[in-house]
């Protein structure tokens, strides 16, 4: 029994910039847009920190 060697498949790439964008998984998308909300939200608080301790010097 002789096996006939297989080309190895190789992955389509994507030609287009919309196939591209299409390819983030769902859950990635909405963790990313969580962590720029969380880190803003953190970033205001600290700011509010510092800008409420100066004005009360």
């Amino acid at each position: 029994m002789t096996e006939t060697p297989s080309t190895p498949s190789t992955p389509s790439t994507p030609s287009k910039p919309s196939e591209i964008e299409s390819k983030f998984p769902r859950g990635l998308v909405i963790r990313l847009i969580a962590y720029l909300f969380v880190g803003h939200l953190f970033a205001f608080f600290v700011y509010l920190l510092f800008v409420l301790g100066a004005s009360n010097q």
